[in-house]
């Protein structure tokens, strides 16, 4: 769904039908439960998340169609409301190629104030404007044939063919995966920024988060690095 100010009674709703059911979590990465003392109340949440997309949203379309990466500009934002759910934020497309922006309730909820919000959306709607699904698509296809290759001149059976087809596509999918994570990081905090938000505020987020280090083959950068990218940014726009 596409939350409104005519969508507020709805979210609303579905925000006051979980408040009691915070899980752990997100997949942007992985955070540790939330903590209750922290949690705003349901409906500052959802009144948050409503007031940050109206203003976000147009933002992100405005820079998508100008940077003319990818076709479809036309943001929609979908809201899991499944119990049990972690706090999680990411970006995917629908069958028709129109870009989508989940959230769970659980973000929401464990998101300060509007300026995490404005970041967490600026940020995924920056990885769809930047293309990051379909230059991961094509580095794991990359990888996929090149250790394809390998194994058969290296006289793998086609069941050893197979396993390093699989083996290169991970590799291939998480060769970029850092540099997309830091991209968007940029690019989010820029359109947060314009949208009226402090990208800086909102980079708290990941001060509760695990800090991923810098893992071999991990998906995620390290804390310390997204917030110096967001400095960067910030400092390359004057803010």
């Amino acid at each position: 769904m596409k939350p409104s100010r005519s969508a507020v009674p709805i979210l609303l709703l579905a925000v006051l039908a979980l408040a009691a059911c915070v899980p752990s979590g997100p997949q942007m990465p992985v955070a540790p439960a939330p903590d209750m003392a922290g949690l705003l109340s349901p409906e500052t949440a959802a009144e948050n998340f409503i007031a940050v997309v109206d203003q976000v949203e147009p933002v992100a379309e405005r820079y998508c169609r100008q940077m003319a990466r990818v076709s479809n500009c036309d943001f929609q934002i979908a809201i899991d409301s499944r119990p049990g759910q972690a706090p999680n934020a990411f970006q995917t497309v629908d069958d028709a190629g129109r870009p989508i922006l989940a959230f769970t309730l659980s973000l929401i909820r464990d998101a300060r104030n509007r300026d995490e919000l404005a970041f967490v959306l600026g940020h995924e709607a920056a990885h769809h404007i930047a293309g990051h699904l379909t230059r991961q698509r094509n580095t794991a296809m990359a990888g996929a044939v090149l250790a394809g290759i390998f194994a058969q001149v290296s006289g793998g059976g086609d069941q050893t063919v197979s396993a390093a087809q699989d083996f290169g596509a991970n590799i291939g999918a998480r060769r970029y995966s850092k540099d997309f994570e830091l991209e968007a990081d940029s690019l989010g905090a820029e359109i947060a920024l314009v949208a009226g938000y402090d990208p800086r505020k909102g980079a708290a987020f990941f001060d509760r988060l695990p800090d991923p280090g810098n893992q071999f083959l991990g998906t995620h950068p390290a804390n310390a690095d997204r917030k110096r990218v967001i400095e960067q940014t910030m400092a390359r726009l004057g803010g």
